[in-house]
Parts: structure tokens; C-alpha cells; sequence
């Protein structure tokens, strides 16, 4: 099977369920989004290597989820494949709650806004929390065209807690000090 098709030259893609859309609909752009935040998670695995096994093992558990939610997307309510997927549901979200929960008892107290970055695979992970929030943006704005399983909001919103939550673990067990917002003094 070769890599490219030469069926999207034109400016269109196809979703699953083979309807054919601009690549600038707003679902491409949602489970695009959704995309960019997978490889940023990519990337956060690579700067951890072989360190941090269980979080290795999470991290891996929500690219995975990712392509779930991200075929969630593609496919419109009622079309032909809508059977053949999974779509992201309340316990989805539920795992999230629970491994924020968990992490959030290894995390430092949180006692305001702090800068992005750290350990290299803690700012990619605060990466990948952005990414995430506009991709959570792209489905709201996506939900005002069309239908949408709610759960995907839902997930997102979720996940880009966890994300945070994740960063700060990070840099607390490589021992990087979390740079706090200096609020600028009014003269």
C-alpha cells in the first residue's frame, strides 16, 4: 500500500464513512487538533527515555485513546462505519479524573500559575496541554455546525488537566523548580 493517494490534492479529505469534506472543515480541524496533541504526547515520551515507567505507560494509554477519539471525530453520527468505532464515552473520562487523582497527590501544592517548562519532557507536556485546549476549542466550535459526542468535549477538558498535572510530576521527581507568574505591580 503506498503512502500517498493523490486523493486529497484537490483540498479535500475523505471522513470514515467515506463523505468527503475541505480539509479546513471545522471536524478535520477538531480531530487534526487532536492529532498534533498525540505527537506532542510523542514527543514527551522521547524526552523521558527509559525513565519514569509508569508514566511511560499512561502516556502511551492516552495516544492511544487519542486515535480513538480522533476516529470519534471523523465519523458522523449515523453513517455507514459509525459501528465499526468506539466512540469516547463517561468512563473514558472517568479514567482521566482517576489518574489526575493519582498524580495529583505526587505533585507539588499548587499555589498559582507557573511557567511553562522544566524538564524537557515536562515542557513538552505542557505543550501538548495547549495543544489540547485549542483542540477542545476546535470541538466546541465544531459542536455550533454539527453533532458531536459531548464525551469528546468532556475528554479534552480532562485531559488538559492531567496534562498540567503530568509536567508538574515531571519536574518534581527530576527536581526542576517551578518558575511561579510574577504578577507585574501597578505603579
Amino acid at each position: 500500500m503506498k503512502i500517498y493517494t493523490k486523493t486529497g490534492d484537490r483540498g479535500e479529505t475523505g471522513l470514515y464513512g467515506a463523505d468527503r469534506v475541505p480539509k479546513d472543515h471545522p471536524r478535520v480541524e477538531a480531530y487534526g487538533t487532536v492529532d498534533e496533541a498525540n505527537s506532542a504526547i510523542g514527543v514527551a515520551r522521547a524526552a523521558l527515555g527509559e525513565a519514569h515507567p509508569d508514566l511511560q505507560a499512561d502516556l502511551e494509554y492516552l495516544q492511544n485513546a487519542l486515535f480513538d477519539l480522533g476516529a470519534d471525530l471523523a465519523t458522523r453520527f449515523g453513517g455507514p462505519y459509525e459501528k465499526n468505532l468506539a466512540r469516547i464515552d463517561a468512563q473514558d473520562v472517568a479514567r482521566l479524573e482517576a489518574l489526575i487523582d493519582r498524580y495529583q497527590e505526587e505533585a507539588p501544592k499548587f499555589t498559582g500559575f507557573i511557567h511553562p517548562g522544566g524538564h524537557a519532557a515536562a515542557a513538552a507536556l505542557h505543550l501538548a496541554r495547549t495543544v489540547v485546549r485549542r483542540a477542545e476549542r476546535r470541538v466546541v466550535e465544531l459542536m455550533h455546525a454539527e453533532e458531536v459526542n459531548a464525551e469528546a468535549v468532556r475528554y479534552l477538558n480532562r485531559l488538559s488537566d492531567l496534562l498540567f498535572t503530568l509536567a508538574r510530576v515531571v519536574n518534581q521527581r527530576e527536581g526542576f523548580h517551578e518558575e511561579r507568574w510574577l504578577v507585574k505591580k501597578r505603579r
